[in-house]
C-alpha cells in the first residue's frame, strides 16, 4: 500500500485490504477514476473486478482505504458522508515529512472510532 499511495501521488491513491479473522491477506489496488488530489472515486470495473478476486479467492472485504497526499491524517467529511460499507474499517494514509503513515478508523461508530493497526508480515 505504501509504495501505492506514493506511486499515485499527486493523487489521493484507492483500493481494496482483504483477508480472514481481521488478518490482511492482499492489498488490491483500484484506480481513482477521479484524479484528485482530494478525493477519490474507484473505477467500478475495476472495483468490481476485485470484489469478485476476493470471493474467489475465499477472503473478506476488511477495510477500503484511500490516501490524503496533503492530510489530514484522519476521515474528511466527505469520507464520513460517502462512506457505504457497514463492518469495513476505513485505512486513511498521509505524508508526514515525507513518511507514509496509516490510521484506520470505524465509520460505522458516531462518531467515528480510531482501530489499532498491528503490522506482523507482508500483506
Amino acid at each position: 500500500m505504501r509504495e501505492h499511495v506514493a506511486r499515485m501521488l499527486p493523487e489521493e491513491a484507492c483500493g481494496l485490504l482483504a483477508g480472514r479473522d481481521g488478518q490482511v491477506k492482499a492489498a488490491v489496488p483500484v484506480t481513482n477514476e477521479l484524479h484528485s488530489p482530494v478525493r477519490f472515486r474507484m473505477d467500478p470495473k475495476e472495483q468490481l473486478n476485485a470484489f469478485h478476486w476476493i470471493e474467489r479467492e475465499g477472503l473478506d472485504l476488511l477495510a477500503i482505504y484511500h490516501s490524503h497526499p496533503h492530510g489530514p491524517d484522519h476521515p474528511s467529511p466527505t469520507d464520513l458522508g460517502e462512506f457505504y460499507y457497514p463492518g469495513v474499517f476505513s485505512a486513511i494514509w498521509w505524508c508526514e515529512n515525507g513518511d507514509w503513515r496509516m490510521r484506520a478508523f470505524d465509520l460505522d461508530r458516531k462518531p467515528f472510532q480510531e482501530i489499532p493497526v498491528v503490522i506482523t508480515g507482508e500483506a
